[in-house]
């Protein structure tokens, strides 16, 4: 399977043609596409409105989780019931297979990296923080343990380490991530683990087991010099 990938797509409805033309060739170069998050800019339906409008001119199958942006107006169950009416498997703590390919996902959410991540200790605020996280990280761990397929491949928003997230301001990198999703990948294994929301990060990187991430963030891609605006992955 031919794979490709992307985060951070921000859509605006003026760029639509020139976004047409640089993703069609995605039909011919790969099986799937990976979407990991932040669609939009702002979270509005008329932006989804939008994505959907670059999204039907994509014959293969679509798989995607939300990102910070696409919560940001509090619309994601709307967004995501419109993305999911036009096909694209959305994955939030679940997987979806295709061929021998399993795919888990969720959005991910930040707290930081071993051996300085937060931890449920003090004000209420800070427990129920922490709490999300460590929600998010088991949905990421509950889908890859649903996978049949002997290849699985994570997909989260927020970064599972912060090798991938290198170049961004140090102290931002608790907002970026957290090891918690790490902890999820070093249990299951995926041959390649996906995400976006450190647009100044690191393109690819390994957990301590040697788990491959890398980090699809669209300025990331284009500051490489991506022809397309997606990375390709043969799995």
């Amino acid at each position: 399977m031919r794979l490709a990938a992307v985060a951070d797509i921000h859509l605006v409805a003026e760029n639509h043609e020139r976004d047409v033309h640089q993703f069609l060739p995605v039909n011919d170069l790969a099986d799937v596409l990976v979407v990991a998050g932040d669609f939009t800019n702002h979270g509005m339906p008329e932006e989804m409105r939008t994505v959907l409008a670059l999204l039907e001119h994509i014959r293969i199958p679509i798989i995607a989780v939300l990102g910070n942006h696409d919560h940001e107006s509090g619309h994601q169950d709307e967004l995501a019931g419109m993305l999911r009416l036009v096909g694209v498997n959305l994955l939030d703590g679940h997987c979806h297979e295709i061929a021998d390919v399993g795919f888990a996902g969720t959005k991910g959410f930040c707290g930081g990296f071993s051996p300085y991540e937060l931890m449920p200790f003090g004000e209420q605020g800070i427990k129920t923080f922490v709490e999300i996280a460590e929600r998010e990280a088991i949905k990421l761990d509950y889908g890859l343990a649903q996978i049949q397929a002997h290849k699985k491949v994570a997909i989260t928003h927020y970064a599972p380490i912060k090798e991938t997230i290198s170049g961004e301001p140090e102290p931002i990198f608790a907002f970026l991530g957290s090891s918690r999703l790490e902890r999820a990948l070093e249990t299951h294994r995926p041959m390649l683990a996906l995400h976006g929301h450190a647009h100044k990060g690191t393109f690819s990187a390994e957990t301590r087991s040697g788990v491959r991430v890398c980090n699809v963030a669209l300025p990331i891609l284009r500051r490489r010099g991506e022809e397309h605006p997606f990375a390709l992955f043969d799995l």
